[in-house]
């Protein structure tokens, strides 16, 4: 047996030299971006502080139950919420009820969610376990480089182009919406009725293909059926029926967009946590005679519901965070009722309109401080036990692996 020649002292202690180099500067580098976010959470601290032990001379003296409690003011005979911190000349004092946001993005989220969460899992199982290899080394790479996607852009679209359509195409849109679940009912229980022969023709990967024509043919019931229920007027039938008042821009538009922008991330995690199930836990169940939907749902599912619980709380953490979208997307209007109808105003976006404008060291400005806090505090705490469920998922996969 041959030994290798032992490289020369100085090239040696060269290579050694750079290996040291490189792994404190990985170092240096890990501790500095947690210095840094540890930094963000004392200045946010220090600055906002100040707010509950003085008062400036022009507001009130700030406390929790100003902040989160109804208050009276003038022109209101009950106590509400408000946020109105410039007031018109002779306007009264400023209001600084900090619910109305907190409400608003709350709201912005949960609706971004109700409509994210089912396309991003629903795809996730789809191509993690239905969709053929080639199609999914396509369509992965499609899906996660529209993460990439600026916010402004976005929420440009939604603004500009998405919110004056569905303004006009209320009530086409609006019945599309409950329409396409029992679309996508029907086609599955046709393909299910199919021969083998004609499903052996049109493989379980490229089954997304079936259900083209069946969601343009609903598109096109649905103007039909919008002027059969509302009279083609959906918007005097809320009125008058319901009582509600439709916003050209609310929180669905606000849903719609953020819920695209959101759902490039639920997706590749929770498709990690679903495709890195160990293959023999999926072949043992199909072995014993479980179809591909009892797989997923007995097996790959139980396995991987760590993993796609982190991924949605990443994704309500971007949610919550976001400031374009809803900047240009929501009216900016600070109301808290619950009608999905009714424009919104989050604290992010509060944030973005009014710091510029805020005196250094005034009520108004330690209040966006504290708005910030809350987001960084909701974000830090979402973010770290999302990856401390990821780290435990990923120990259960060794776990299995060694079983099996």
């Amino acid at each position: 047996m041959q030994h290798m020649p032992s490289p020369p002292p100085l090239r040696r202690h060269f290579r050694q030299t750079r290996d040291r180099l490189a792994t404190a500067l990985i170092t240096a580098g890990g501790i500095g971006v947690i210095a840094a976010v540890m930094a963000i959470g004392v200045f946010l601290a220090v600055e906002v502080v100040p707010l509950f032990w003085s008062s400036s001379g022009d507001a009130p003296r700030i406390n929790l139950e100003t902040l989160w409690l109804p208050q009276t003011y003038e022109g209101h005979q009950t106590p509400v919420h408000r946020w109105q911190p410039a007031m018109a000349e002779g306007g009264g004092e400023p209001r600084f009820g900090m619910l109305p946001l907190v409400w608003g993005t709350l709201e912005a989220a949960i609706w971004a969610l109700v409509i994210a969460v089912p396309l991003a899992l629903g795809a996730a199982a789809h191509s993690a376990l239905f969709m053929s290899r080639r199609l999914r080394a396509r369509i992965r790479p499609t899906l996660e480089l529209m993460e990439a996607m600026p916010g402004v852009v976005i929420g440009f679209v939604a603004g500009l182009v998405l919110a004056p359509w569905l303004d006009v195409h209320l009530a086409q849109g609006m019945t599309l919406l409950f329409m396409l679940p029992l679309g996508l009912l029907l086609a599955g229980g046709l393909w299910a009725q199919l021969g083998a022969g004609l499903r052996r023709r049109l493989p379980m990967g490229w089954a997304a293909l079936w259900l083209l024509p069946w969601l343009l043919l609903f598109w096109l019931l649905s103007s039909w059926l919008a002027a059969w229920w509302f009279g083609g007027d959906l918007r005097t039938w809320l009125e008058v029926s319901l009582g509600l008042d439709y916003t050209n821009r609310n929180a669905i538009i606000v849903g719609m967009a953020m819920g695209f922008a959101v759902v490039p991330s639920i997706y590749a995690l929770a498709e990690d946590a679903l495709s890195g199930v160990p293959k023999s836990l999926v072949e043992g169940a199909e072995a014993l005679g479980a179809t591909r939907w009892q797989t997923l749902w007995k097996v790959v599912l139980p396995a991987a519901g760590p993993g796609v619980l982190s991924a949605v709380m990443i994704g309500a953490g971007r949610a919550v965070g976001e400031t374009m979208i809803v900047l240009m997307a929501s009216g900016n209007t600070a109301l808290m009722t619950a009608s999905p109808l009714d424009g919104l105003r989050s604290m992010a976006a509060s944030i973005a309109i009014e710091l510029p404008e805020a005196a250094p060291g005034g009520t108004h400005y330690r209040l966006l401080l504290l708005a910030a806090l809350l987001l960084f505090v909701f974000t830090f705490c979402v973010n770290t036990l999302a990856e401390v469920v990821r780290a435990r998922l990923r120990r259960r996969y060794r776990r299995m692996e060694g079983a099996s």
